[in-house]
Order: C-alpha cells, then sequence, then structure tokens
C-alpha cells in the first residue's frame, strides 16, 4: 500500500461520536457544508490500525451469547470482526471516503480465516478502503481489514458497501456468489424484536435501522431489521463442529430480516466445504446465502 497514510488508535473509537459524525451527512443543508460533505470518486489513501488488540472474555461470553456459538479455546470466526468495527467507523465518517455512512448498505462480507486465533492471544488489525467500482444501481466499495499475530496475517475480511445511486453499470467483475441460491432446510430460527438491540450492544452497533421500528422507519423500514453479520455469525455458530480450522466463508444480503421474524436456516455439503443460508419461512423469499470454502 504505498503513499498511504496511517493512523493509529490506542483503542476503539468511540461509537457514539461516530454515529453523530455518520448522521450529518444525511441532513438537508448540513450535509453539503465544507467539513461535513464527502468526497466522491476517490478512495482515501488512508490506514487506520490498533495493535496489541486483547480479548475480554466477559465480552467473548456475551457474543457467543447472541450469536449461538459453542465455548471454545479459540474465537468465533466472525468475532475479529468486532475488534475491526470501530476503524470502520472512523474510517466511513472521515470525509476523504466516497459516500455519506448512513445511506450505506452492507451487501457483502467474506472472511479467510488463515488458522484459529486463540482467545488469549493479542492480535494487531488494519483497515482500508479499497476498489471503489460500479453495480448495476449504483456503487461498491470494499473496506479490506486483516489481523494478524507477530507479523503473521492470520484472519482476512473483506466488508463490500453498497451506495445506491444513478449512472449505474455492470460490475466488473462477478460477485463471489452470483448464481448461488440459499439451500432448503428445515430448522426453523425464532427472532425476537429485541434482537437488533442485543447484538448491537455486544458489537457496538448500534445503527438505527436494528433497534426499533420507530427508528428504522425513518430510514424507509417497516420495522427495525437483524444485523447482516448476526446472521452470519448464526449461521456459522450452527456449522461450528463441521468446520475445519482454515477456510473462506462469503455471505450475500439478498433482502433484509425484519424483526420479530422466524426464518429458516438450510445447509448442504459440497465437495469442498458448505452452501447456506437464510429463508423466510411464509415467503419464498431468500434473506442470505452463503459458502464456505476449505484452505487448500
Amino acid at each position: 500500500m504505498p503513499d498511504m497514510t496511517t493512523r493509529s488508535f490506542a483503542k476503539a473509537p468511540s461509537g457514539i461520536p461516530l454515529y453523530l459524525k455518520a448522521v450529518l451527512p444525511a441532513l438537508p443543508v448540513i450535509g453539503r457544508l465544507p467539513g461535513i460533505k464527502h468526497a466522491e470518486g476517490v478512495i482515501p489513501d488512508l490506514v487506520l490500525e490498533r495493535t496489541g488488540v486483547t480479548t475480554d472474555p466477559a465480552h467473548l461470553g456475551a457474543y457467543n451469547d447472541v450469536c449461538g456459538f459453542a465455548r471454545g479455546d479459540s474465537l468465533p470466526v466472525t468475532y475479529p470482526n468486532l475488534a475491526a468495527f470501530g476503524l470502520h467507523m472512523a474510517l466511513m465518517t472521515d470525509t476523504a471516503f466516497p459516500f455519506a455512512p448512513m445511506g450505506l448498505v452492507h451487501l457483502r462480507n467474506s472472511i479467510t480465516q488463515r488458522r484459529p486465533i486463540g482467545v488469549g492471544e493479542a492480535f494487531d488489525v488494519s483497515v482500508h478502503a479499497a476498489d471503489l467500482r460500479p453495480h448495476p444501481k449504483g456503487k461498491l466499495v470494499d473496506l479490506l481489514t486483516s489481523v494478524s499475530i507477530d507479523g503473521e496475517i492470520v484472519w482476512e475480511e473483506v466488508t463490500t458497501l453498497f451506495s445506491r445511486g444513478k449512472g449505474g453499470a455492470k460490475e466488473d467483475s462477478p460477485a463471489p456468489l452470483a448464481g448461488v441460491d440459499a439451500p432448503d432446510g428445515i430448522v426453523h430460527w425464532r427472532m425476537g424484536g429485541n434482537l437488533g438491540r442485543r447484538y448491537g450492544a455486544v458489537s457496538g452497533d448500534r445503527n438505527p435501522i436494528h433497534l426499533y421500528p420507530v427508528t428504522a422507519k425513518a430510514f424507509g423500514f417497516s420495522s427495525n431489521i437483524a444485523h447482516g453479520m448476526w446472521t452470519k455469525a448464526h449461521c456459522l455458530a450452527a456449522l461450528q463442529n463441521r468446520l475445519p480450522d482454515a477456510y473462506t466463508v462469503h455471505v450475500e444480503s439478498k433482502k433484509p430480516i425484519l424483526l420479530p421474524n422466524t426464518t429458516i436456516f438450510g445447509s448442504e455439503p459440497t465437495v469442498d466445504g458448505f452452501l447456506f443460508g437464510v429463508k423466510d419461512s411464509k415467503k419464498p423469499v431468500t434473506h442470505l446465502t452463503g459458502r464456505i470454502m476449505n484452505a487448500r
């Protein structure tokens, strides 16, 4: 990453000030002011990092409880995302970032675990933006996250964000899950209306669209919706005992899950891993598709 500016944080950036900063660009008139308006059409030459991140056992236990993971000696594959979330928010609220954060949709997420991360291991986290590109209904941009231990990258994540807008075009390359549908299943998940608040309290992601019906309606949803990263985590928790130490897992969000709700989880083995997904229990609607590929 040549000519990149690195900004280091001794601890996770504070969530509430970042959410206030995220809201301002969405406000009429105020959002166009210098220092608030976001740049357009460019990727910031900025790397955000934290070093020596450690795991609080109580916090890990709360995460396991809300996502459904069994206790173990290593971190759930989705857990390092929480250590990166504050850096993601700090990057997205920087005015050099090409989109106002409140209008973004978390469309895709890919995680590669090269080896399990022990609960007692300290690690370093690095985040930067990349690959601003067209989408038929707007534009896409990736947040790239890496976790390293003693200089060795052990975990990587690509978070793909979608910004709706005019002048869209066909994607330059096919999406990781293009043409893949969720398999049918029989496992029903009952998801309470407070799920977004429960996961938000643990993850730090207190986006209003996840918290209450009234706050979600302000952004065009008829009710609050489940976090995409909770849905991914809950799917992987259901497969936890069948996964290898090293693998890549892709997911794509199709339709938001309105809360409260009952969904159906399905999975099926493939030659190199699993397909999985979440469908609506009452309508022929797919909420999320996923694929796990074993490391070769």
